[in-house]
């Protein structure tokens, strides 16, 4: 079974890694992120949810593992998670429910941790 909580740590070292090869990509990625992730006319709980949802959709681990553990650190609670992932269902059919469980998944491991 996968473990979001090793796929979070072990996509935040491959960036890690990543960025002495390409620095100012990765660096462009991240203030782009910084910017569009702050709080506005959204709130920053309402972006994550948005983020995990397109993250089950396009059926991305690293995404559901960041994502996840971002929302409920936002505020989200696991009923609003829930929802969230029946959106990116309905958006995704039937792969996103393969993700989407395992989005769940996810979020209890890391409401566990």
């Amino acid at each position: 079974m996968k473990s979001y909580i090793a796929i979070n740590q072990d996509q935040n070292a491959f960036a890690r890694e990543y960025r002495k090869s390409s620095p100012e990509i990765l660096d462009g990625f991240m203030a782009m992120h910084k910017a569009a992730m702050g709080e506005g006319a959204l709130s920053v709980k309402v972006k994550e949810l948005m983020t995990l949802s397109i993250g089950i959709a396009a059926r991305c681990d690293g995404c559901i593992a960041a994502h996840a553990k971002a929302a409920l650190r936002a505020g989200a609670t696991r009923e609003e998670l829930i929802e969230t992932i029946n959106v990116a269902i309905l958006m995704g059919g039937g792969p996103a429910v393969i993700y989407g469980t395992q989005a769940l998944h996810a979020v209890d491991e890391f409401l566990a941790n």
